[in-house]
């Protein structure tokens, strides 16, 4: 308690605490319709879009939001189609993934060294900035009220497409604002947990609850708190024991998902004796 207490008497620790905390929420709901839908590798491809698209602001001395946003919204509705249309989808995640990394790299070199752009690539706590801050609270309560608002055309998008299609449900636009709201989680996470650890917001807690519950709600609700624990456990080890904030996040939720692949292992085991 006596860390916990520490932590909040910061400003900036408590304003990193409550961004990280709407963002991994709003990832974890995301998550769960980009697994399902077989997207997940798209929140990887879109962080390093972001790196690529920071990389150009710095060089040309652009605001780094202004650029990156529209570049990463952009960047998902080509990806969701990409992978929807076509069988070498992923592929194609991996070569613009690879290829924004690396004009990313060649942007910063051509404008020197920044610790700015190196904050968003690996990420870090003392990068949340006032401004960040009111951004990503704006942005992430965006999110959390398009899910809730849309909970049931997006679960009916996920599963089963042509049937949403016959009952008038236009899948295209809610596509459209899945892109819209994976963007911008992959943009205002890239401060906590930098453009190369931040899909594991969206893939991790989406995995862990999958493999304790069979409802999409169950599988929804479970991710959901787990992506808020797992942030807060990861958070005070880092501040704790000195470490990485975005990786020692990412170990808890390591963990997580091997304690639940385990249950699930033995739950399967325990059914077929029975049976």
């Amino acid at each position: 308690m006596s860390i916990i207490n520490e932590i909040f008497s910061y400003t900036f620790l408590s304003r990193a605490f409550l961004v990280g905390i709407l963002v991994s929420l709003s990832a974890s709901l995301i998550g769960v319709s980009l697994v399902l839908r077989r997207f997940s590798m798209i929140g990887d491809g879109l962080s390093h879009v972001g790196f690529g698209a920071l990389g150009v602001a710095s060089l040309f001395a652009l605001s780094p939001m202004a650029v990156t946003l529209p570049v990463v919204v952009l960047a998902a509705l080509f990806l969701l189609n990409l992978s929807k249309k076509s069988k070498g989808g992923d592929g194609s995640i991996a070569l613009i993934s690879s290829g924004s990394l690396a004009i990313g790299v060649l942007a910063v070199s051509l404008g020197g060294v920044n610790t700015d752009l190196n904050a968003y690539l690996f990420g870090s706590i003392l990068a949340v900035s006032k401004s960040d801050a009111y951004i990503s609270i704006v942005l992430s309560a965006f999110t959390l009220f398009s899910y809730v608002i849309f909970y049931h055309q997006i679960y009916i998008t996920t599963f089963d497409p042509a049937f949403s299609k016959a009952t008038g449900i236009k899948t295209e636009r809610y596509t459209l604002l899945l892109s819209l709201l994976t963007a911008m989680i992959v943009v205002i996470g890239m401060r906590i947990l930098g453009s190369l650890l931040i899909s594991s917001l969206i893939i991790f807690p989406a995995m862990t609850a999958m493999k304790v519950a069979r409802s999409y709600r169950n599988v929804t609700i479970i991710s959901a708190l787990e992506s808020v624990i797992a942030f807060a456990i990861g958070f005070i080890i880092s501040y704790a024991c000195s470490l990485p904030t975005g990786a020692s996040i990412v170990a808890v939720h390591i963990v997580f998902y091997i304690v639940a692949f385990v249950y699930s292992e033995l739950r399967m085991r325990a059914r077929k004796k029975l049976l």
